[in-house]
């Protein structure tokens, strides 16, 4: 059996694939090796992998992950392979998972719009050119993270319109010392910062504020990643992640005001690479 993993900062979607049955999908944690070990991911798998499917049993893992860097790429291999102890284990960039999902076998553009970011120009086999995101702390624009940061900022600093604000209060009850603990002094604040973008899709106080917020976001996504890529105009904006899915009218119109038309826009690649990889399953035994 093959087992196909598209994993962000803060999910992992997996898909068992085997020739007798239907796909099977599940999700755990998100594992990037730049924020959690490889006994952190064994740990987290031991405990959370659904028990009724034998991890003996299965041939070839495909994991693609946020941070899989080819210097970060053993902190994932290493667990996985402790775990699945039969499988010959890949290790890839979700970028790279993103672009297959998304385009297949055919050449263009491709991002990644989730808790973090990332964006390339796609040969239909590789990644061909890359502008790195920076991560959390320096780059990450038009993320998740990014987003939700300028929410905390605004609510801390007191920017956001009243309603909004009061908004705010009353579903988060959150106070500045306890914003600033959890971002601070304790794991993981990409995914705590990340989590206030559902803020921005449920509320209904001051939509202009909430829509500029975001657009303004996708802007220095494009102004500091997109438009930097030698001719970007002549490719379709193709997308992953939770962020790019839930505001692509948003999205969209920034597209277009860089002159980009958009092609796909999808939530999670897992389905198009388990398509992906079953195609190429197939072709192999051709």
């Amino acid at each position: 059996m093959i087992l196909v993993a598209d994993s962000g900062s803060t999910k992992t979607n997996w898909c068992l694939l085997s020739p007798k049955q239907n796909p099977c999908y599940f999700d755990t944690e998100g594992y990037n090796p730049y924020f959690v070990s490889s006994d952190y991911i064994y740990k987290s798998l031991m405990a959370t992998f659904p028990q009724d499917i034998n991890q003996a049993t299965v041939s070839t893992v495909y994991f693609y992950g946020a941070g899989c860097f080819e210097d970060k790429t053993g902190i994932v291999s290493n667990a996985l392979g402790r775990f699945f102890i039969n499988a010959v284990i890949h290790v890839e960039l979700d970028l790279l998972g993103s672009s297959r999902a998304v385009l297949g076998n055919q050449p263009g553009f491709a991002a990644i719009l989730g808790t973090g970011t990332n964006s390339c120009v796609y040969d239909g086999c590789k990644i061909i050119a890359n502008i790195d995101s920076l991560g959390y702390l320096l780059g990450d624009e038009g993320s998740g993270f990014y987003i939700g940061r300028k929410i905390l900022s605004d609510y801390i600093r007191d920017y956001m319109p009243p309603p909004v604000k009061e908004e705010f209060f009353r579903v988060y009850g959150l106070s500045r010392e306890a914003i600033m603990e959890r971002v601070y002094s304790e794991e993981l604040p990409n995914r705590f910062c990340a989590g206030f973008t559902k803020f921005i899709s449920d509320s209904t106080a001051d939509t202009s504020y909430t829509n500029n917020l975001v657009r303004d976001a996708f802007i220095d996504f494009f102004e500091n990643l997109v438009t930097k890529y030698e001719g970007y105009e002549q490719y379709t904006f193709n997308c992953t992640g939770s962020i790019g899915y839930t505001f692509k009218e948003i999205l969209s119109a920034v597209a277009t005001k860089y002159n980009m038309r958009v092609g796909t826009v999808i939530k999670t690649p897992i389905e198009g690479l388990a398509g992906y990889h079953r195609s190429l399953n197939c072709r192999h035994k051709e």
